[in-house]
């Protein structure tokens, strides 16, 4: 079996060795022809000269150099459409996912003959309750508004067929949500149950912009609920003022108190009602953005070079 590894970096300089460290240590032990294909993300830092010294001695290390910052999501997707494994794994630098868990993954998708084995993290170390609480959270959300299930508390920390990977790189969306993705494709998918380390160093690339940003990506581009749910407040604050109105009639007519005596009714509909249409158009502008982002057809990502391959 050939194996392929996919490391997204960004700005990993005090880690990337360690985790070429431990990804060979794992690699070895598994006694399978292998290939690390470190996808570097626009870093700023000394990430892509560690990485052409690892690649200078190493020739299972290959790199991916992206000309700019594209994004977690698409580090991903061209380690995907230039690996070359049987399957692959798609693993984060910073070894909160510990690579020691592939050969349990290898070992499920064996005896089970699966094609997607993910990972569920049991315990997230050194993480901020807020960032816990908030990952629950959307993971359950999406799963209520969204049409396809997805796994509960998983990342992308996943091992893959050729059969899925064949399947993802025929996927033409630009904006990509790859563990919805994948979940989506169908296949017998199984869970790997682990503890998720803290961080070995440096610090999160995920601030809360990001994570929100990612979170509505999953949100829009895998439910129309949202579109339902702005319809139905629609029809509810219509039907709102349709009763606010007859009440304001009766009591006119049988002088049961006037309801527009003062400024405080008219400023409480206009707040409502406006507050009402905002949130509609934005929940449409959202949906009509990813439109045009999908139809300019951009490439997801611009290589700069590469190496080892």
């Amino acid at each position: 079996m050939f194996i392929s590894i996919i490391i997204p970096c960004y700005n990993e300089e005090l880690v990337i060795t360690e985790t070429y460290k431990r990804l060979t240590t794992v690699m070895l032990s598994l006694c399978h022809k292998y290939e690390l294909i470190f996808i570097n993300d626009g870093s700023r830092d000394q990430t892509q000269a560690i990485l052409q010294t690892l690649a200078e001695k190493d020739i299972c290390v290959k790199i991916l150099d992206f000309s700019r910052n594209f994004g977690h999501q698409c580090a991903v997707t061209a380690g995907l459409n230039h690996c070359t494994g049987d399957v692959a794994v798609i693993i984060d630098s910073d070894l909160q996912d510990p690579p020691e868990v592939i050969a349990e993954m290898l070992e499920i998708m064996k005896k089970e003959q699966a094609n997607v084995v993910y990972g569920v993290r049991k315990n997230r170390k050194g993480e901020s309750w807020f960032k816990l609480f908030t990952a629950k959270l959307f993971y359950r959300l999406l799963n209520s508004l969204s049409d396809v299930k997805f796994p509960l508390d998983t990342g992308d920390f996943r091992l893959i067929d050729r059969k899925v990977i064949d399947q993802f790189n025929q996927l033409d969306e630009t904006n990509k949500y790859i563990r919805g993705l994948i979940s989506w494709m169908g296949f017998k998918q199984l869970p790997c149950y682990y503890e998720r380390d803290a961080r070995f160093a440096g610090e999160t690339k995920y601030p809360l912009k990001k994570m929100l940003k990612f979170a509505l990506i999953g949100l829009f581009y895998f439910s129309k609920k949202p579109l339902n749910m702005a319809t139905s407040l629609g029809f509810t604050c219509i039907a709102l003022g349709v009763l606010y109105l007859l009440w304001i009639l009766i009591s006119m007519i049988f002088s049961l108190g006037s309801a527009v005596s003062g400024w405080t009714s008219t400023i409480m509909l206009i707040v409502f009602f406006g507050g009402v249409q905002l949130l509609t158009i934005g929940v449409l502008g959202k949906y009509i953005g990813n439109l045009f982002d999908e139809v300019k057809g951009r490439p997801e990502y611009i290589i700069n070079k590469k190496v080892n391959f």
